[in-house]
């Protein structure tokens, strides 16, 4: 009779601990100060990447990037003059237009993952894009770890945010 009880209420209590566990970590997450930082919409500010002649220049675009509470974001850049597509290791644009969503977690003071769950560039979809970031000021500047990925770009708060 013992055994017909207890694994039920084995059962109950996992998944109240499991809940409980979560519930904490999303608080946590929801009150860490440089993640509420990060929150709300940046416009594009300037983007650098390396040009045709492999030099590194300033893109002609525009854009908008957005954190939200819940643990998401998107980012859209559209660049006014589009080239022929960059020749490097992930490219993330197509048509002269970026586009993608997902979710975001801080990983420490100077780094950042976005898993993307839907983007323009289909190759991107699923990917766990780790990112460096630093905040300055009004600005939130990220670039790629990765050495072979040459760009930068800088985003400034919204000012239509209150």
């Amino acid at each position: 009779m013992m055994k017909r009880h207890f694994f039920p209420l084995a059962a109950c209590l996992f998944i109240f601990v499991t809940n409980v566990t979560l519930s904490l970590s999303r608080a946590e997450q929801s009150t860490d100060p440089t993640r509420q930082r990060f929150l709300g919409a940046w416009r594009l500010a300037w983007l650098e990447e390396p040009g045709t002649d492999g030099k590194i220049h300033k893109a002609d675009c525009t854009g908008l990037l957005v954190y939200t509470a819940d643990g998401h974001m998107s980012v859209q850049v559209m660049y006014r003059n589009p080239q022929t597509p960059q020749a490097g290791p992930v490219q993330y644009a197509a048509g002269g237009y970026e586009a993608s969503y997902g979710t975001f977690v801080i990983n420490d003071s100077h780094t950042f993952t976005f898993h993307v769950e839907g983007a323009l560039v289909r190759s991107l979809l699923g990917k766990d894009l780790k990112r460096v970031y630093e905040l300055s000021g009004k600005q939130l500047i990220v670039k790629s770890p990765d050495p072979n990925e040459h760009w930068r770009v800088a985003w400034e708060r919204d000012h239509s945010q209150h």
